[in-house]
């Protein structure tokens, strides 16, 4: 029986330490494979000839800003999910990278096993987030402050998971936390989308927040 092929990573990164650094983390990490990494967006936008199977890219590049970027990328690669690596932490990127279409936020404090656990998240799915970036999300959606409404049609268990991700934990930990496997968090995570109609991490928190779905 044949392997699978190796997931292709895209990084997109100015600083060229910090990019190479990530393009031999991912590089030599089972299961991917980095397709190549680009000092801005325009270089990648010109470069890339088929979509990535995932984008790993910073914000303060140069030439087009990555906010912008995000949503070029999203344009031209809608299926790719795109995850911010990114020294800001103010309110302001980090919600604008999310409504551009980013799946989930990492500051560059985030340790490399960390790294490749989120992309390993986001192509199953979910909405990785460093845990102060988290708190940043949760702070800002809690202002909306709206009335409890129902549950959706969700389990208990399925309540609690969801409490669990506005918490900020990975589908690592929360499997962890849980006594059950990440594939397990995996098929439960796309229950509460598909319930809540929604389609990634950040939607998930704002809808459970706006609607009192967690206390």
């Amino acid at each position: 029986m044949s392997a699978e092929p190796a997931t292709t990573i895209v990084i997109i990164e100015d600083q060229a330490p910090v990019r190479e650094g990530l393009m031999t983390l991912v590089g030599g990490a089972p299961g991917f494979s980095c397709k190549g990494g680009f000092e801005s967006v325009d270089d990648a936008l010109a470069r890339l000839s088929e979509a990535p199977g995932i984008i790993l890219m910073d914000l303060g590049l140069p030439g087009t800003p990555g906010i912008e970027g995000i949503a070029l990328l999203r344009t031209r690669f809608a299926e790719t999910p795109i995850l911010v690596l990114s020294v800001f932490e103010d309110d302001d990127r980090i919600f604008r990278a999310l409504c551009a279409g980013a799946c989930g936020y990492l500051t560059k404090k985030t340790p490399p096993a960390r790294i490749l656990d989120a992309i390993t998240e986001a192509l199953a799915g979910g909405g990785p987030m460093s845990p102060e970036v988290a708190r940043r999300v949760i702070t800002l959606f809690r202002e909306f402050g709206p009335p409890r409404a129902a549950a959706h049609d969700l389990t208990p268990h399925e309540l609690r998971l969801l409490k669990m991700l506005v918490e900020g934990h990975s589908f690592r930990t929360a499997a962890e936390r849980l006594g059950v496997t990440s594939n397990t968090i995996s098929f439960h995570v796309r229950n509460i989308y598909r319930k809540l109609e929604v389609h990634s991490r950040a939607e998930v928190v704002a809808k459970a927040l706006r609607h009192g779905l967690v206390k």
